[in-house]
């Protein structure tokens, strides 16, 4: 008679199911990334981003309103991105497309940034190029499989839909990447916070002058967006033509610099 295993010991354990198989537990499902309320209210907001951006470029055509064409197009993919990796369910493409994707884009706001410290006009886009060239290149960072990321000795934690569980890239450049994060949120709260007042005291004295009020929200607007171009609003856009909603536009880049400290920091 053969003796019975005694209780819990390892030959009364069931067999173990294999890594991705049907039934087996997901890699991020022991803790591996923030609070689920938290994941899914920052996919919602990258949603509602991308939403708002995708009718701003309707509405500035309609309107006949300057806009920044290449800044509102990269957040709409930027939003629905950065919605599946933090709910994979929400993903429409593979990460292989994104991270194409993104790298074309960081070229072209890189290329933009070159051409705006020339001094060369770059029609309705983005004032401020090099930001947008930063947070590309961290996109592709995020989506790369955690085995291609440069080495470093950190754990690190992972969104859901990122690429390869565990975040296994250098905690140095992480760590980078989400302090120039939080150094862009800060600088364009700033940027935000000056516009009213710009308009408000060029209001009061231009209308004293006899200046026209939108001539005057279009010079205010200008200085606080930190462009020198006569003729601009908050970026290059067409001389004597409105930017649509300033203001919101830059809410919309303090969320996006929001949700991707987030996902950075996770990746610590």
């Amino acid at each position: 008679m053969r003796p019975l295993p005694a209780p819990g010991s390892s030959t009364s354990r069931p067999p173990a199911t294999p890594a991705g198989a049907r039934g087996a537990p997901a890699p991020w499902d022991a803790d591996m990334s923030g609070p689920a309320w938290l994941t899914g209210g920052f996919a919602a907001l990258m949603i509602m981003v991308a939403v708002c951006s995708a009718g701003r470029l309707a509405v500035s055509r309609v309107r006949g309103k300057d806009t920044e064409l290449d800044t509102d197009g990269l957040h709409v993919l930027m939003g629905v991105a950065m919605a599946g990796m933090l709910e994979p369910q929400l993903s429409p493409v593979p990460g292989t497309i994104w991270r194409a994707v993104f790298a074309a884009a960081a070229a072209w706001f890189g290329w933009q940034a070159i051409r705006a410290g020339t001094g060369r006009p770059g029609g309705s886009r983005c004032a401020h190029p090099a930001p947008h060239a930063v947070e590309c290149a961290a996109m592709v960072y995020m989506l790369l499989p955690a085995g291609s990321r440069p080495p470093g000795r950190g754990t690190g934690m992972a969104m859901p839909g990122m690429n390869g569980g565990a975040a296994a890239g250098n905690p140095a450049l992480t760590l980078v990447l989400a302090l120039f994060m939080l150094g862009y949120i800060l600088w364009t709260i700033d940027r935000l916070a000056a516009l009213s007042p710009a308009r408000a005291a060029a209001t009061a004295h231009g209308t004293a002058a006899g200046c026209p009020p939108a001539a005057l929200t279009a010079s205010a607007t200008t200085r606080a967006s930190g462009t020198a171009r006569p003729g601009t609003i908050a970026h290059s856009g067409t001389p004597g033509r409105l930017a649509l909603a300033p203001r919101l536009a830059t809410g919309y880049k303090i969320a996006m610099g929001l949700g991707m400290g987030y996902m950075l920091i996770m990746m610590l």
